[in-house]
């Protein structure tokens, strides 16, 4: 018996010793991605497409607005025939669905310029990462702001500050 707990305690030792070797690092990516130069061109031409698509909504929203009045005045008035009341009001109506058809286009235009931006930048960050990971020897480098973990122990080391040594921001 007494064999059987000291082989156990023998084969269980390095077991022990090697998972004290095992490094494990995180980083925060939320930190990171705002530091680079990518992001800010990426979010700078994001800003001018969102103004763009803006503007022309502002300018359409105006235009249906205006014509509305001009029915509805025209209505109040009685001064339409009954036929141009109804193609009149049938154009608002065509206004209208070309108007949310352009909000819905613009929406996936945006998130489709998101994505096409975005993602050489995550690429970038990932390719440092893993360039970062290697060089120091960690098992796993957990990137706080992509996944949720809810506790970070001190022997996890933080490689944020060398993540962003690796691609020369600040």
């Amino acid at each position: 018996m007494l064999k059987k707990i000291a082989l156990l305690i023998l084969l269980a030792l390095p077991l022990g010793v090697s998972a004290q070797t095992l490094k494990f690092g995180h980083m925060n990516s939320a930190e990171v991605i705002p530091s680079m130069p990518e992001y800010t061109q990426a979010i700078t031409e994001l800003e001018a497409l969102q103004k763009k698509y803006t503007d022309e909504l502002t300018r359409t929203q105006e235009e249906f607005n205006r014509k509305y009045q001009e029915f509805q005045q025209a209505v109040s008035e009685n001064t339409l025939p009954a036929n141009i009341a109804e193609r009149r009001q049938k154009e608002l109506q065509d206004m209208m669905q070309r108007q949310e058809q352009f909000q819905q286009e613009a929406q996936q235009g945006m998130q489709q310029a998101e994505q096409n931006l975005m993602t050489p930048i995550y690429q970038k960050l990932n390719t440092a990462i893993e360039a970062v990971g290697a060089s120091e020897g960690v098992i796993y480098i957990f990137d706080l702001a992509r996944t949720q973990i809810p506790y970070v122990g001190p022997q996890s080391i933080d490689l944020t500050a060398k993540v962003k040594s690796q691609l020369g921001v600040k």
